[in-house]
């Protein structure tokens, strides 16, 4: 673990993770600093959600050194996944049932190199590879007429919503790996989410179940 997190952090990501659920909801609008940077982060995808209009990709070699890109999490040390670990995708979907990272290599891998947001101001940038959501909604057989999808992490019951555009965007991946390499403790191994159109604090990390 490279740095303390004062209580006000571990406030502010759980109060992300209320704000995730509020978004799918346009009669409950969004107030204060959170509420701020959603409806920039919504700005933002709004463009490049346009069909065919992919975020660009980093310069080969235009990395954030590994000790220089934050590793932030809410528990008070690095959350380790259970022995069992495996995630679970229900809720509206025609075939429910877990994942193993075995399975989800197993399926067509998608690499990411864009530059990553975070809402407290800093940039960095990183390889990514994993699986795209998309390729598992087809899987799970995804209902279309869900308009969320809700990502939960065991790092503390932290958790998100996503519009479905957002999570059906081919920048939009489960990523199991980071600069080549299986993805580390800290920054979310051993899947987390990744994406081209979503602020950090919208990334879940150590996710856990899919709904």
């Amino acid at each position: 673990m490279r740095r303390t997190r004062p209580l006000s952090r571990r406030r502010l990501l759980l109060g992300a993770g209320a704000a995730g659920l509020a978004a799918c909801d346009s009669s409950n609008p969004h107030a204060g600093f959170l509420g701020a940077m959603e409806r920039f982060n919504l700005r933002v995808q709004s463009g490049l959600l346009r069909p065919g209009l992919l975020a660009p990709t980093e310069p080969e070699g235009s990395f954030t050194p590994e000790e220089a890109f934050p590793d932030y999490f809410i528990s008070p040390t690095v959350p380790l996944p259970p022995p069992d670990w495996a995630l679970e995708v229900g809720g509206m979907v025609a075939r429910p049932r877990t994942f193993t990272v075995e399975d989800l290599t197993r399926m067509p891998r998608t690499d990411l190199r864009v530059r990553h947001h975070c809402v407290e101001g800093w940039s960095a940038v990183a390889s990514w590879h994993g699986v795209q959501l998309r390729e598992l909604a087809s899987i799970v057989g995804a209902d279309p007429r869900a308009p969320c999808l809700e990502f939960r992490s065991f790092d503390s019951g932290y958790w998100s919503t996503w519009d479905r555009e957002s999570a059906l965007h081919p920048q939009s991946i489960l990523a199991y790996g980071m600069n080549g390499e299986p993805l580390l403790p800290g920054h979310g191994a051993p899947l987390r989410l990744y994406a081209a159109v979503k602020l950090g604090y919208k990334m879940v990390k150590y996710l856990t179940e899919v709904n």
